[in-house]
């Protein structure tokens, strides 16, 4: 039974691919549709509004400046309020100003579209500073991934432009994250998630006691946490409180919310290359590697704890410790896949809990970072393992390697260079300096293997715009507030600068005409190929801190 469910929220997902795909096309390709008798008179006042006179087209350097300058106009803005927010109003629970390292944390968090949250949301902050600050960047850094995406695709495919930053932000907002986020919150509030401004409750228990009982603006926030693949919790327990998950529909409708958007992104940058083909050979990849990955958690979960096995102890609910009983092994086994493949960081039950073999599924999803991935990035980086598939096809075969009719030279090639490498450097690193030296002053609960683990995700969860945690991390000091905003800057905006870069120059090539020799990316060899590249990149840099950590976990155990 758990199988069928698995399988029938895939299902609904293919079957939403297309239609949203088609969309957001519509949306991005700044060609005449309906869309626009909707949403064109809306976004018209506030090009006038903020004075957007001129949407010509941008080069990629000015597109790059707009979005990290827009990204650190909302980081200002966002901290000022996390620092204030004793004196703002709205703040029934009187939550006082945030520690200057955690409010630095929170709000590099937030813009990355990472959402780590070192802090309780409904203990930390005041129902200002959830909608001002979380609810708000939840929106900003979503569109700002989108518009990058978008950005990219453009020149990939042969655009003279790579579009207008402030144009596709604004559309992002008006035509995509704002009505969905409108029309699931709905359908949240509905099924029992609150949606209040009323203080916290207090209420008499059977025994006579008193409780607090902490609600607030959950539905809002629960939307575009989802949409947006942010994964920030209004709760510190996130989607396994039943106030953000109350139960299995939430769960699947929670799960779709931040699957769909990045799942039908291949399918829009095929109408892009005006060649369908490439966009599903894209997609396929990435539910080929998703489907291994789930396939390894749902296995390793269902099984149960071996050190718990061994003591006869009956096994048949599978591993169930940290995962809600309303969900049980197989909800749980998909919400973990999904929000680590979709980087959203959401979590309806703890990671830290997961048996060794589990945990590899959402470790080896972050550190790819393309499987799916988060608003846009996802895409962006396996279009990056794309050329860089075309590239050693070709000096295979001896011939200049092209993709979508342009060359891919030494320029380009060097920019996928910085992409790829960056990312296990800001994790493998700082997990060693933090391992070895102890620098998070006894923060690390279990020295061990488990530790290393512990570590290893808390880094992989930042570089990848993640945010979901082990959770068994004292993490909330100076030191981890510091080094994983650090690692969340890096891990967001050097690789999405260096491929925007990598757009630009292959929109100023002159397209090169097919012939025989050409090779095709467009068939199930490609997708193939596509894969194995992945993998084994994938897998000659991470495997053998995943032997350290969560494989020798294992064979102990075992």
């Amino acid at each position: 039974m758990g199988i069928v469910q698995i399988i029938a929220v895939i299902v609904i997902l293919l079957l939403l691919v297309k239609p949203a795909g088609t969309y957001l096309y519509h949306v991005f390709s700044n060609e005449a549709n309906r869309t626009d008798r909707i949403f064109g008179g809306i976004e018209g006042g506030i090009y006038k509004l903020v004075g957007l006179r001129s949407r010509e087209g941008m080069s990629w350097k000015k597109y790059a400046l707009s979005f990290l300058t827009t990204n650190l106009v909302l980081v200002a803005f966002g901290y000022l309020i996390l620092r204030l927010q004793g004196a703002l109003p709205m703040n029934p629970n009187g939550a006082g100003a945030m520690e200057e390292t955690l409010a630095f944390n929170t709000v590099i968090s937030f813009i990355t579209n990472t959402n780590l949250q070192h802090y309780s949301g409904e203990t930390s902050l005041a129902y200002f500073s959830q909608m001002a600050v979380i609810t708000m960047m939840m929106f900003t850094s979503a569109a700002s991934g989108f518009s990058v995406a978008v950005a990219f695709v453009r020149g990939i495919t042969g655009r003279q432009h790579l579009g207008n930053f402030f144009e596709d932000f604004v559309k992002a907002h008006i035509r995509v994250f704002i009505p969905l986020a409108l029309v699931v919150t709905l359908v949240l509030v509905a099924l029992q998630v609150p949606q209040t401004l009323k203080p916290t409750l207090e209420v008499a228990t059977l025994e006579g006691a008193t409780q607090q009982i902490a609600i607030g603006p959950v539905a809002s926030l629960e939307s575009i946490k989802h949409l947006g693949t942010n994964g920030g919790g209004f709760f510190g327990a996130n989607s396994s409180h039943p106030f953000e998950n109350p139960s299995p529909l939430t769960n699947v409708i929670e799960i779709l919310s931040m699957w769909m958007l990045p799942a039908a992104l291949p399918y829009m940058y095929g109408r892009f290359a005006k060649n369908k083909r490439q966009g599903w050979g894209i997609f396929a990849a990435m539910m080929t590697l998703f489907i291994v990955l789930l396939s390894l958690n749902f296995y390793a979960e269902s099984q149960g704890n071996p050190a718990i096995n061994a003591m006869g102890i009956d096994a048949s609910q599978g591993s169930m410790e940290g995962k809600e009983v309303r969900f049980g092994i197989p909800q749980s086994a998909l919400f973990t896949t999904v929000t680590t493949a979709a980087t959203t960081g959401s979590v309806n039950n703890m990671h830290d809990t997961q048996t060794p073999l589990g945990s590899i599924t959402p470790l080896a999803l972050m550190m790819l970072n393309n499987v799916f991935g988060g608003k846009g990035v996802g895409l962006i980086n396996m279009l990056m393992y794309a050329l860089l598939a075309v590239f050693l096809c070709g000096l295979m075969v001896g011939r200049t390697p092209e993709f979508l009719g342009r060359k891919i030279e030494a320029r380009e090639m060097k920019l996928i260079a910085v992409a790829i490498l960056i990312h296990p450097f800001i994790i493998l690193a700082p997990t060693a300096v933090s391992f070895l030296t102890d620098l998070g002053q006894g923060s690390i609960t279990n020295p061990g293997h488990h530790g290393l683990s512990q570590i290893l995700y808390e880094y992989a969860s930042s570089a990848a715009n993640n945010g979901s945690g082990f959770e068994g991390l004292a993490d909330n000091t100076p030191f981890w507030n510091m080094a994983t905003g650090i690692v969340m800057l890096l891990g967001r905006y050097i690789s999405m600068i260096a491929m925007l870069a990598v757009a630009g120059s292959l929109s100023r090539k002159q397209p090169v005409p097919e012939t025989i020799g050409t090779f095709r990316t467009d068939n199930g060899l490609f997708t193939g190929i596509l894969i194995g590249t992945v993998l084994i990149i994938g897998a000659l840099t991470f495997l053998p801190v995943m032997v350290l950590g969560p494989v020798a976990e294992h064979l102990i155990l075992s």
